[in-house]
């Protein structure tokens, strides 16, 4: 029995505390208390909830909210909000918040103290992890997805390395002000219409406000409309407004361009490279597939490249990737290369985890529930291509609606904006009478010249039906759309047929 004791006493690992420094909480906390100009100059976005001691992570957040005020922080100022804090008795009451700049100590490295405090409350929520991912591992029961569990353990992994997991729980209004107050001045400052990333198209921007946060926003049209020429316009615009931004030495935060990650599962990298390359040198995406360009173009699409190398749009053909696999690489893209847009091409192409079994109708509904999770993790818009159902063709009228969203109506449930591209001159062609003739008689010639006509009022234009807004109005948007080089813009002022439809409503 005494072998069996000694046993269980070596093997047994001691108890030990989770990573800590509270004197160097306190060393800071007094920092600050003696010069409020401490924070302005940290290393690092410390929170209150990066302290393992709940006061001093309550003494830090008054801090927050009284320099929010432009208020100036001392014991003295904070007394009132303490008087009454019942573990701040146990420490010695409002005296402690005295004690805490007595020394001064933490005025010989702030920056240090603060960074330790960061880096110790990640050290702590890995822990966690490691913890959940150990008890989760050792579940055997029929009813556990290995699969599933890896990408959970991912997107804790991701949360602990943005310093976000220790944010988790709910937020205090005073934080959500503070990030709302943040957008609203970003879009004072654009001119007074963006207040997300930008399109690239004034025109859309106008109607949205532009992409937005946490957005998932399903672009929708039948084949042949220019659904991927125009997410592809827009992933570049936004790409090459960062780019651009940089070099003038703007921040990323302060920029209303983004890195994008672009997952295509219908099209290669280098299709997609052909179809931006065909819309940045001016030359026809055909003439360049099949090398019927002359040396100049040539060396306009040199130059184009070159230009574009250190584009920050990055491109994964990778195909069949599930929404888990999905989610996974965002993250690292995300991780390493800080994207701030994610454009899916297309929704359908997609598929779940498999336990949606044959009902492909649940599997759509996994997938828009996934991206719209997605979006949110990671603080970014997601614009998903999707789908739309024949339904529209048997229709005179051939402008899409919501219910033509295909296989699950979770889509138009799950997204924030819902936006159709029409083109009217692409149903228009499909219509060409029969050419007529010397012998023709006049109705064929009077056809044909009516069709002619019709074909001259809507040729090369576009509509983007915004026909879902969470944050604003629906209606339509006119844009110009150059077939030749797949490329969408907005409509010149002087052209007249910009308002030759209504708005909507």
């Amino acid at each position: 029995m005494a072998d069996t004791d000694l046993l269980t006493r070596t093997t047994t690992p001691e108890p030990r505390m989770l990573p800590s420094n509270l004197e160097a909480e306190a060393a800071f906390l007094g920092a600050v208390l003696i010069d409020n100009r401490v924070i302005e100059e940290l290393p690092v976005n410390l929170t209150p909830a990066h302290f393992f001691e709940p006061i001093h992570g309550r003494i830090y957040e008054r801090i927050l909210q009284l320099l929010d005020r432009k208020a100036v922080v001392t014991p003295v100022t904070l007394r009132p909000y303490f008087e009454s804090d019942e573990a701040l008795k146990e420490l010695g009451g409002v005296a402690y918040l005295a004690r805490l700049t007595a020394d001064g100590q933490g005025l010989l490295a702030p920056r240090e103290l603060a960074e330790q405090i960061y880096e110790l409350a990640l050290l702590r929520e890995l822990v966690a992890v490691g913890r959940n991912l150990v008890e989760n591992a050792m579940d055997t029961s029929e009813s556990v997805a290995p699969l599933e569990q890896i990408e959970r353990a991912e997107a804790a992994l991701y949360n602990v390395a943005e310093g976000a997991g220790s944010q988790s729980e709910a937020q205090g209004f005073s934080t959500a002000t503070r990030t709302a107050i943040a957008a609203i001045e970003k879009a004072l400052n654009s001119g007074g219409h963006i207040s997300g990333k930008t399109t690239g198209l004034t025109s859309v921007n106008e109607k949205i406000g532009g992409l937005h946060d946490s957005d998932l926003i399903i672009l929708a049209g039948r084949p042949g409309m220019g659904k991927t020429s125009l997410v592809t316009n827009i992933a570049f615009n936004a790409a090459d407004r960062i780019r651009r931004d940089r070099l003038d030495g703007i921040p990323d935060e302060k920029s209303v361009g983004a890195a994008c990650a672009f997952f295509s599962l219908e099209m290669s990298a280098d299709q997609l490279a052909t179809r931006i390359l065909a819309e940045q040198s001016g030359i026809s995406s055909e003439a360049l597939r099949m090398g019927k360009i002359s040396r100049d173009d040539f060396q306009k699409l040199s130059f184009a490249s070159q230009t574009l190398a250190d584009l920050p749009l990055y491109i994964d053909d990778t195909p069949a990737l599930t929404i888990a696999a999905l989610r996974a690489r965002a993250r690292r893209l995300k991780r390493r290369h800080n994207i701030g847009l994610i454009v899916v091409d297309y929704l359908q192409l997609l598929q779940g985890t498999g336990r949606a079994g044959d009902n492909r109708v649940n599997e759509i509904s996994e997938i828009s529930r996934g991206l719209k999770t997605l979006a949110k993790e990671l603080s970014l818009p997601v614009i998903a291509l999707s789908q739309l159902s024949r339904a529209v063709e048997q229709r005179e009228d051939k402008r899409p609606q919501l219910s033509d969203l295909r296989e699950s109506g979770s889509i138009e449930q799950d997204a924030d904006m819902v936006w159709f591209v029409y083109r009217e001159d692409y149903y228009v062609a499909a219509k060409e009478p029969k050419q007529p003739t010397e012998g023709d008689d006049a109705k064929t010639h009077e056809a044909h010249a009516t069709w002619q006509q019709e074909m001259e009022r809507v040729y090369g234009l576009a509509e983007l039906i915004v026909a879902k807004q969470r944050h604003g109005a629906t209606g339509k948007v006119r844009m110009r759309f150059e077939a030749r080089i797949t490329r969408f813009s907005d409509l010149a002022s002087d052209d007249l047929r910009a308002n030759s439809y209504d708005d909507g409503d």
